[in-house]
């Protein structure tokens, strides 16, 4: 991919639509509306790095009720053939294909390399990957399985998105303070970990997660860095890739 001259691409991850409660999902909502107008002037192509919603499960014949705010600016930015790419997370994995026969957005399962240039980034939401989480490994490969999935989609909507909802209250997010989720030390953070081992036999100048639910922006090795994308629940934070380099911003309105 050759980035045209004045020309940015976005990335963005764990907006967490519908929690904690309907009033504030919805106010931000309108701040992530309000985020992609603004970016559309100079957007080459923007990454949703999963999280997107809380929860998502498409039945045959309907998805979950609410966002369509989210849709519509998605669906005007496609009519303007900004491309858009989603990436599930383990809060919305059970994504199928109504985003890309509504939408035409292209939704991705696994981390993507992306070569703009002479430059190499790795794109994915990040769950799953680097040490530890045994339990949460085992359970992902369960709820990816067709037979997990073939199971939910025999319970009435009515009753799958209550559970859902349940869920949702239950969630790390949910129940996190604004300032709870601290960074410890490098040592301690998985998907640093996981960028460093892949450094050694695989080189990339950027490494860009989000699930962790911390803005951050970390040294791999001496040409390569770690930057996750933090959160819309406490956090407004996204990255901009203008060619050469990768920034955190946080949105203000």
């Amino acid at each position: 991919m050759t980035l045209p001259e004045n020309k940015k691409i976005y990335f963005a991850s764990d907006f967490h639509l519908g929690v904690p409660d309907y009033a504030s999902s919805l106010k931000r909502e309108k701040l992530i509306v309000a985020w992609l107008d603004k970016i559309k002037e100079d957007a080459h192509s923007i990454y949703l790095v999963g999280d997107i919603f809380d929860f998502w499960f498409e039945y045959r014949h309907s998805i979950p009720k609410g966002f369509i705010r989210f849709q519509g600016k998605l669906a005007e930015l496609r009519d303007k053939g900004i491309p858009i790419h989603f990436f599930t997370g383990n809060h919305d994995m059970w994504m199928f294909d109504y985003f890309e026969k509504e939408l035409d957005i292209r939704i991705h399962r696994e981390p993507q390399l992306l070569k703009v240039g002479h430059q190499k980034l790795l794109v994915g939401h990040g769950d799953g990957l680097g040490p530890g989480d045994k339990v949460y490994k085992i359970q992902k490969k369960f709820f990816n399985s067709a037979f997990c999935q073939w199971l939910f989609a025999r319970i009435h909507p009515n009753l799958g998105m209550g559970i859902a909802h349940y869920w949702s209250k239950q969630s790390r997010i949910s129940n996190m303070k604004r300032d709870e989720e601290k960074f410890q030390s490098e040592d301690k953070e998985f998907l640093l970990t996981y960028c460093k081992e892949l450094e050694k036999t695989q080189h990339h100048d950027y490494y860009i997660f989000g699930h962790r639910h911390l803005p951050l922006d970390l040294k791999v090795g001496e040409n390569s860095r770690y930057i996750n994308l933090g959160e819309w629940v406490h956090f407004t934070t996204y990255a901009v890739y203008d060619g050469s380099h990768v920034e955190l911003k946080s949105f203000k309105q």
